[in-house]
């Protein structure tokens, strides 16, 4: 599977923010798993988190404050999910934004917690405490490579994007980065995810233009159904640049276009990064009567466990990607309307298993290390694509071995 290359040494200013992070014991010695970034007084954001009933305390905490307050701060740990922690749980999430208040002359309500980790054991806040005022010293503009390393689980390197853009003849820029391998289902977004621009724009546009993008990338990937405690999903405007309203139309497109490409790269990061994961598989599903239909047979082939486990061992078998289509929930599905491809091979057509199609040809495809299946429902014209992983052997270990 095609892994991103990550510049180590990559250097990227957006004015205002600044970013630090380090070991501070959470769950492993001399592995960085305390991150803050600090926004400026101009900063507007937007957040989108779990809809798992379970949330995690800090997905409350964050919902409350970015509702109540100007965010200044995001104060992020791995290790320790500080999920299914009840009551005790929010009451250390608030003293750890109230530690970084102190530290950075704020109010505890303009301090965003997240958390990522071991559901259920609770959060050692007397490490995060005196690791504060460290952590608060070493704020600088370059640190973005070192925190997208400290919000890493399961993951095995950092995700990074940055671009740059021209927008009415200045210099834009947009960089981000996010974290997750497994636990990975859409709900909203799956994983943690932090992405920043140096533009100025009203908080209601900056809410609608998120959830545009994550409905196109983070909520478009899965490795294996389970949707997290704790996923939280961050757009920063620096408020530094250039007006977002002011902007002509066509430079207004090519923004939003450009948070969207790379809303779906660091999507796609996650999955090429999935847990154990040998293949990276994309799957379209057009001809549908309307979005919902699509996803539901995208979903279908995305999350079968005979799916995945034939993809990983490179095996053909079409009849398990004919039964997770059948099985969608998709009312009234006519079969006879139904056409299938392995990439650029016809596996399917009108229902029938096409008459030039070969077990050497399917082998051909699966063997790749990136597969595409296309599915026409041949219903209407609606379309949607899905992207996830294999399940291999690694993925049983990785998850069997989790805590210990």
């Amino acid at each position: 599977m095609t892994r991103t290359k990550l510049d180590t040494e990559v250097k990227t200013h957006i004015p205002g923010i600044k970013l630090s992070a380090l070991a501070s014991g959470i769950r492993y010695e001399d592995r960085l798993d305390l991150v803050l970034i600090e926004l400026p007084e101009e900063a507007t954001l937007a957040g989108v988190f779990t809809r798992n009933a379970f949330c995690a305390a800090p997905v409350k905490i964050a919902r409350e404050h970015l509702a109540d307050a100007d965010i200044r701060y995001f104060l992020i740990n791995t290790g320790n999910a500080n999920a299914g922690t009840g009551v005790e749980g929010e009451e250390v999430a608030l003293r750890c934004c109230q530690w970084l208040a102190e530290a950075a002359g704020v109010r505890a309500t303009q301090v965003l917690p997240f958390s990522t980790g071991v559901i259920g054991e609770a959060l050692p806040a007397d490490r995060i405490h005196a690791a504060i005022p460290e952590l608060y010293a070493t704020l600088t503009p370059d640190n973005w490579i070192p925190a997208a390393t400290g919000i890493m689980t399961t993951d095995t390197h950092p995700k990074f994007r940055t671009r740059l853009l021209k927008l009415a003849g200045q210099d834009f820029r947009i960089s981000g980065f996010a974290k997750g391998s497994g636990m990975i289902k859409p709900n909203m977004a799956t994983m943690l995810a932090f992405v920043f621009s140096d533009i100025r724009i009203e908080v209601a546009t900056l809410k609608r233009q998120l959830e545009d993008v994550v409905s196109q990338s983070f909520n478009r990937i899965t490795v294996d159904g389970d949707t997290s405690t704790n996923d939280a999903c961050m757009l920063v405007a620096s408020g530094k640049g250039i007006v977002f309203e002011e902007l002509q139309a066509a430079d207004q497109g090519l923004y939003q276009a450009a948070v969207r490409e790379l809303f779906q790269e660091l999507a796609m990061d996650l999955i090429k990064d999935a847990e154990g994961g040998t293949k990276f598989i994309t799957v379209n599903v057009t001809g549908g009567r309307n979005g919902q239909e699509c996803l539901a047979v995208a979903y279908a082939l995305a999350e079968s466990p005979l799916v995945k486990t034939a993809l990983f061992a490179s095996d053909p078998n079409w009849g398990r990607i004919l039964a997770a289509v059948g099985r969608a929930e998709v009312e009234n599905l006519d079969v006879s309307g139904v056409s299938i491809r392995l990439g650029k091979l016809s596996l399917i057509e009108n229902g029938e298993l096409s008459a030039n199609y070969s077990e050497r040809q399917g082998k051909q495809q699966v063997d790749k290390t990136d597969i595409e299946i296309s599915v026409e429902l041949g219903r209407g014209s609606h379309a949607e694509t899905v992207w996830t992983s294999d399940l291999s052997h690694d993925y049983v270990r990785i998850n069997a071995e989790y805590r210990s």
